[in-house]
């Protein structure tokens, strides 16, 4: 599930709820002590999309989603027909930060990548600098697994930015029900994997997302076809693994490793 969303609402029941009320949702779920600085840069995200979502009649919004695999939050989430706007607002900010920009793609990608329900939508992150000034905006741009390139943008500018994106694709309308029950599942860490591993389980009992432990049994299997080919031939191989981050490159690896040394003992194997 899209869990630990600090609070989330339909965009009119946004609007209409006051900023006092959905501060004490925030606060409620916040578990530090809420200083003066996080209670403001609350209360200016808020103030800033109700006053530029007021024509926005449909949709769900969700304040500090968690992204578990990263450890953080992103500052908001908006479902709105076919789209999933990732925002990450820089309060107080008047430039456009590499690592913000940075930041706030990780976010979307990681959505991309890890929650099943996102796997196949267009995803648009938003970067939002409040004391920009406002430029040129422009359309999004996407990459081939449907996540744009982030779009830097003042306050003002986020309602024509959302509009842009909306009128630029159409496609079947969110189920935000079935979206939200479909899983999370990043990769283990690779304490994780390893313990798993070396308990005698097999790869493709590690919780994986995208195509389960399909694309990492076979990757293991091919590296595996590829070592027996070169021990057979008297050749050397070096075999390049690629993949997004977190795609389980480095289980690939250690997963290697470990079957050979088991069952090759010949062979030395030893992962670094």
């Amino acid at each position: 599930m899209l869990h630990l969303a600090y609070y989330q609402a339909a965009v009119p029941a946004f609007l209409t709820v006051s900023s006092d009320a959905i501060l004490g949702e925030l606060a409620k779920r916040y578990s530090f002590a809420l200083d003066q600085r996080q209670k403001g840069a609350w209360l200016q995200q808020i103030a800033i999309l109700k006053e530029h979502l007021t024509g926005f009649t449909r949709g769900v919004i969700f304040f500090e989603v968690g992204i578990p695999r990263m450890g953080k939050r992103a500052d908001v989430v908006v479902v709105i027909d076919s789209l999933i706007f990732v925002i990450e607002f820089k309060v107080g900010s008047n430039t456009f930060d590499r690592s913000a920009i940075e930041q706030v793609h990780d976010y979307a990608l990681d959505l991309k990548n890890f929650h099943q329900g996102s796997h196949r939508l267009p995803i648009v992150p938003i970067l939002v600098a409040t004391e920009a000034a406002n430029f040129g905006i422009g359309t999004p741009l996407y990459a081939e697994d449907q996540v744009a390139a982030p779009l830097c943008v003042s306050s003002g500018g986020i309602a024509e930015v959302m509009t842009k994106a909306l009128d630029q694709r159409e496609g079947h309308r969110i189920d935000i029900n079935a979206w939200l029950g479909s899983g999370y599942q990043p990769t283990p860490t690779i304490i994780q994997a390893a313990q798993t591993l070396y308990s005698t389980h097999d790869v493709s009992d590690i919780a994986r997302s995208d195509a389960g432990a399909v694309n990492l049994k076979e990757t293991s299997d091919c590296i595996g076809d590829l070592i027996e080919r070169s021990k057979a031939r008297h050749r050397h191989a070096i075999c390049f693994v690629t993949g997004v981050p977190g795609a389980g490159k480095t289980l690939a690896g250690l997963n290697v490793a470990a079957i050979r040394a088991e069952e090759h003992k010949d062979e030395h194997a030893v992962f670094l």
